[in-house]
């Protein structure tokens, strides 16, 4: 059974343990994610892909093991920054809310998965399929020291996943794509008194990033998306203030909906630039494809009969930010993400997650686990069938 007292206690000390990325060292947090574990009696393993970047797997055998479930919280958490009144590793307690960095993104996610796992070995409740836990490090900048090769290397390889990193009970159920981009464009330096002799390229810059913005692409309309977007992250060029800029880059955010094209997005960014600029350079910084999965998916489903169960109404959403959902796509494994953060408040100062909301996300996630069947089999229907 979820303990409630035990819960809050426990998201007190993953909160006290300082895992902000940059600078990057998950491994105070992951030794004591390990030890913690390990006085359950199970064998948690540590993967690092590089020196304090470790990422904690933990794997409970269930009853028939032909599918396995993967729950996949992140450990690390962003800077905190100077903004903060409280203090962001206390853990404080006011009212219903506990204050400190990571409490809603995502160390409250964490200690949800970590109790619910607890609450089953204590109960000795063996699952109809092996589940499988992995606290991944660097989420918040990129996965390319935990999510990505793990699955890469088929280190994880589960048949299906719920990634735990969202608010307020809801069920993503679409997410925007994303490219980071940077374009670089030469000009012709020249004296400042003289720009006629000159090739600004800071102008050459602005030209394409108006046309860029102003362009209308089409996509269908997505009932949980806003329409795509472009924002202009950076730019920076020139030398001095008298002289003609020669140089000049900036770097463009897309964020694009299912059933558009990255590619295509790409080759019109290429082709205004090529419009307004002698000499350019496109950069593809990085890719990240849209991502669906069918409100009547058997993740979804049970992850709705889990809420209504604990009378909690369940609300289906779109993201328009990039979380991890979308790596498993590559791997063909379907992948749904939800949590139990308190809206608004992941990444800002003073940042909380209410009480309740821990510890009915908890209660949530076991019921949600006891539940889940593959293809709707239960291990008594699978014994059956292979009598048969």
């Amino acid at each position: 059974m979820v303990n409630k007292n035990r819960l809050v206690a426990l998201l007190q000390q993953l909160i006290r343990i300082n895992s902000e990325n940059p600078p990057g060292d998950e491994s105070k947090i992951a030794r004591f994610m390990q030890d913690y574990f390990l006085k359950l009696g199970l064998k948690p393993k540590i993967r690092a892909f590089k020196k304090n970047r470790p990422n904690v797997i933990v794997e409970l055998k269930g009853e028939c093991s032909r599918h396995s479930l993967l729950i996949s919280p992140h450990s690390d958490t962003v800077p905190a920054g100077k903004s903060w009144k409280q203090d962001p590793f206390s853990g404080k307690i006011v009212g219903n809310r506990m204050y400190g960095l990571g409490a809603t993104d995502c160390k409250g996610n964490l200690a949800c998965a970590m109790e619910a796992i607890k609450s089953l070995v204590e109960d000795g409740v063996r699952l109809p399929y092996d589940l499988i836990f992995a606290a991944t490090a660097d989420e918040e900048s990129g996965s390319d020291w935990g999510l990505i090769p793990l699955l890469d290397k088929k280190i994880l390889k589960p048949d299906a996943a719920v990634v735990l990193d969202s608010e307020d009970f809801e069920i993503i159920v679409r997410q925007k794509g994303l490219i980071h981009v940077k374009v670089k464009v030469q000009g012709k330096r020249a004296h400042g008194a003289y720009p006629w002799r000159g090739v600004n390229a800071i102008d050459v810059a602005l030209a394409i990033i108006k046309e860029i913005k102003s362009r209308s692409f089409r996509y269908t309309k997505d009932a949980y998306l806003r329409p795509p977007t472009i924002n202009v992250g950076t730019i920076k060029g020139g030398d001095k203030v008298n002289i003609v800029a020669d140089w000049c880059e900036f770097e463009l955010d897309f964020r694009f909906l299912p059933w558009m094209s990255a590619q295509y997005l790409l080759q019109e960014l290429t082709r205004v630039s090529k419009k307004h600029a002698k000499r350019f350079k496109v950069e593809v910084e990085g890719i990240q494809q849209p991502y669906r999965i069918s409100e009547t998916h058997e993740l979804v489903l049970y992850l709705k009969k889990a809420m209504q169960h604990m009378k909690i109404r369940p609300s289906f959403k779109g993201s328009e930010g990039a979380t991890v959902i979308s790596f498993f796509q590559h791997k063909n494994i379907p992948a749904v993400a939800t949590g139990f953060g308190s809206g608004g408040c992941a990444h800002m100062a003073d940042e909380y997650v209410t009480i309740s909301n821990v510890y009915k996300g908890t209660r949530v996630l076991e019921d949600f686990l006891k539940r889940y069947q593959f293809n709707g089999e239960s291990c008594k229907e699978k014994k059956w069938k292979e009598l048969k």
